[in-house]
């Protein structure tokens, strides 16, 4: 099989409680920020930036997340999970989209293309070069407070990648038989 294919078969979403230290190194995370241009775009439109959150700025971000988990109710037990688990992973990356609306030829579903593109491109030259990671989302890229802690101005929070160093080899699973599922034959 092409090595190139292996590895994108070979990719398992990993959580931050299945990453350990080391995380990327700057070369690494200059490598899969190129990795990231090279998705499909159009010409110099880039409408999306990387935000590498790591050393003291693990302990705003997991504030960021514990007061989050305040505006959404939970009590202190959940306040501290959240707040734990935002610094758990030894890099985190902020995703964010930078939409230009009002582009004369590329309309926004386009741009959203070029967003997770350069997302999976991210992910897969983590992978590449022996790291594990996920991206995270959810309700909590709603929030005002987080999108407010990370977004320039035009700026939407997308999510966070949490990468590092696999703790054990990812379990081996028989690719899905459901892969046929999601392509069908203009016939069908």
């Amino acid at each position: 099989m092409n090595t190139s294919l292996h590895l994108l078969l070979s990719r398992h979403s990993l959580g931050a409680k299945h990453l350990v230290e080391p995380g990327p190194d700057d070369a690494a995370l200059d490598l899969m920020a190129e990795a990231a241009l090279h998705a499909p775009d159009h010409g110099e439109l880039v409408p999306y930036r990387f935000v590498v959150v790591r050393g003291a700025a693990r302990e705003r971000l997991g504030a960021a997340f514990a007061d989050a988990a305040r505006r959404a109710g939970k009590d202190e037990a959940g306040v501290a999970m959240d707040a734990e688990r935002a610094v758990r992973p030894p890099v985190t990356v902020v995703v964010l989209a930078r939409l230009d609306l009002g582009h004369p030829q590329v309309p926004a579903h386009e741009q959203w293309v070029a967003v997770g593109g350069a997302l999976a491109n991210y992910l897969n030259a983590a992978h590449a070069l022996g790291f594990g990671g996920k991206m995270l989302s959810g309700a909590k890229v709603r929030d005002a407070g987080l999108q407010a802690a990370f977004c320039g101005p035009g700026e939407t929070l997308v999510g966070w990648i949490a990468l590092g160093t696999p703790a054990r080899a990812p379990s081996t699973r028989a690719a899905k038989a459901a892969a046929r599922d999601i392509w069908k034959d203009w016939t069908e």
